[in-house]
């Protein structure tokens, strides 16, 4: 789990391809501190697993499910990433809950100033994905922590401050660039939970029968304060 803090901006050092298998090396310094073969670190918000490691770079592999989903496969040699370790236990957690797992690629539609701020408007290439972004609530681009300041049918707005910018690959990035979108966890369970149907009771029922759903209602969570 990540917290969607950026520990460092790294840089793609070389990729292999074959079919839609990748492995990736890349230059960094300060995640590697302490690094094992196995550990798990952030690039652009994937959750990736050391393979391989030395004084200055580490190596993972992108399986073909990633690849669909993420722009990694679109990243040349030279071309900055987002990195961050996974959170330790009684670390800070200063951002929300990140998985690492990227619901899909969103199209950066408009970059413009607001203030000492700028603003970027972000259009997933799967529209349902909407239905998890909310105003005043979290989402993750490239794997860094944001809130959502504005929202319609098919595109949002985050709003990143200077500091964040500045140490993050976010700042080479504007219209028509493609980021990686993770919605936030906690909207998917509770959407799962409203609109699953399981299969029968293991006292015999038809196993392939849907029951009538979760007792969980919108209805309920609104009456309860959830809403």
């Amino acid at each position: 789990m990540f917290t969607g803090l950026i520990e460092e901006i790294g840089k793609l050092k070389r990729s292999f391809k074959q079919g839609e298998a990748m492995l990736i090396i890349i230059e960094a310094s300060r995640v590697l501190k302490g690094v094992m073969i196995g550990d798990s670190i952030s690039v652009n918000g994937v959750c990736l697993t050391v393979t391989a490691f030395d004084g200055s770079s580490f190596t993972v592999d992108v399986m073909p499910q990633t690849y669909r989903h993420s722009n990694l496969k679109d990243i040349r040699p030279g071309e900055s990433v987002n990195l961050e370790r996974a959170m330790q236990a009684g670390g800070r957690f200063g951002g929300h809950i990140v998985q690492g797992h990227v619901d899909g690629i969103g199209k950066i539609i408009s970059r413009t100033n607001d203030a000492n701020a700028v603003v970027f408007t972000i259009r997933p290439h799967d529209g349902k994905l909407m239905r998890y972004v909310i105003p005043q609530g979290s989402v993750t681009l490239d794997g860094i922590s944001l809130t959502v300041v504005a929202a319609d049918h098919d595109s949002f707005m985050v709003s990143i401050i200077p500091h964040t910018l500045k140490e993050t690959a976010l700042q080479h990035k504007g219209p028509g660039g493609e980021i990686n979108v993770e919605c936030d966890v906690l909207g998917k369970y509770v959407d799962h939970l409203l609109h699953f149907k399981g299969g029968g009771d293991d006292a015999g029922e038809d196993k392939g029968k849907p029951e009538s759903g979760s007792k969980l209602t919108a209805a309920f969570l609104a009456e309860n304060g959830f809403f």
